[in-house]
């Protein structure tokens, strides 16, 4: 049975604002991202926690909708057809494109190549291409920097935006080795792990600064640490 998720949407609004004794409208700036991943996508739903900061930032305001399907790569989503379909009814400011960590050579082949196929459908409805570069299994760590190589390919390749959510786990350790970004699998994020990703993708996505958003499922000291961390990785 297929696992979809995250179809949120959040519509454009006119915000009064008062000046004097007069009212003017103003329209807020939406933007439509889709997300078209596997669990680590889904996991404590990022997609809506990057809307939540989108637009509690003050930023413009995203409808975020998801295609994602447990261990689903980028040619299993290429070959099933429904994230092209998706893409291909246009009206989207960004897809934001993920598979597993693909640290292999062969697997980077894949993300790389499949990243291109995606990015001809995405640039035809005017659209950019985002990857959203995750991490290894914690048994692995030593990936981390062939997982970095591995979407900075891809992006290079499309000349897309690269989200380096990973990156931004390793430069929180070096902060503080006791945070826990990895659930208790190992594998997939935290809370904490998924707001740092969050706060990456919504950097990199609005071009503006994470620090002194909202926090999300995390404390007031942890969620001002992430935040700086974010800021400086999206650098």
């Amino acid at each position: 049975m297929s696992y979809r998720t995250l179809t949120v949407l959040v519509g454009a609004a006119l915000v009064a604002v008062a000046c004097d004794h007069t009212r003017a409208a103003a329209v807020v700036e939406t933007r439509r991202v889709l997300f078209v991943g596997n669990s680590l996508t889904t996991t404590n739903d990022l997609p809506s926690m990057v809307e939540s900061l989108l637009v509690g930032g003050g930023g413009p305001r995203l409808e975020c909708h998801a295609v994602a399907f447990p261990g689903y790569s980028l040619e299993d989503h290429w070959n099933r057809g429904d994230a092209a379909r998706a893409i291909g009814a246009g009206g989207w400011a960004a897809v934001v494109l993920q598979q597993g960590p693909s640290a292999l050579p062969e697997s980077r082949a894949l993300l790389v190549e499949y990243a291109r196929r995606f990015d001809a459908v995405v640039k035809r409805v005017g659209a950019r291409t985002a990857l959203y570069m995750v991490w290894p299994a914690s048994s692995r760590s030593a990936d981390f920097d062939a997982v970095s190589a591995s979407y900075a390919a891809a992006a290079r390749e499309v000349n897309g935006v690269l989200l380096p959510a990973g990156d931004a786990w390793r430069a929180a350790w070096r902060r503080d080795a006791r945070i826990a970004l990895y659930g208790p699998d190992g594998f997939h994020p935290s809370e904490q792990g998924s707001y740092l990703a969050a706060l990456v993708i919504y950097a990199r996505l609005s071009e503006r600064s994470p620090v002194g958003l909202p926090r999300l499922m995390v404390s007031p000291d942890r969620a001002a640490l992430l935040q700086e961390v974010a800021a400086e990785v999206a650098k």
